[in-house]
């Protein structure tokens, strides 16, 4: 099932640098390795916010959030999930 989620993230302004650098790199480490799996497909910066749109590629929703829950940044996030569906004007039969 593919499902756009959009992370918003929020660090507190007292979160020592040193655990923010950890975090930073441990988030960074857990997102390229689930994109090489093909389970992240696409993540975009969204422009102007400490935020990303994303498309995961994943068995069903137990699995995304075990994913998301995962992720190092995950209490510092707010996150929105949609589903979505092939639309059956969609011309690239790649994608479903």
């Amino acid at each position: 099932m593919l499902y756009q989620v959009i992370m918003t993230v929020d660090l507190p302004r007292d979160l020592a640098s040193e655990e923010a650098t950890r975090i930073l790199a441990q988030e960074k480490a857990y997102s390229q390795d689930l994109q090489r799996s093909g389970k992240w497909r696409h993540i975009w910066r969204i422009a102007g916010q400490y935020a990303n749109c994303s498309i995961f590629d994943v068995r069903d929703h137990d699995e995304l959030h075990q994913i998301l829950s995962g992720l190092p940044l995950f209490p510092f996030m707010e996150i929105s999930v949609t589903p979505l569906l092939r639309h059956p004007s969609a011309i690239r039969e790649d994608d479903r």
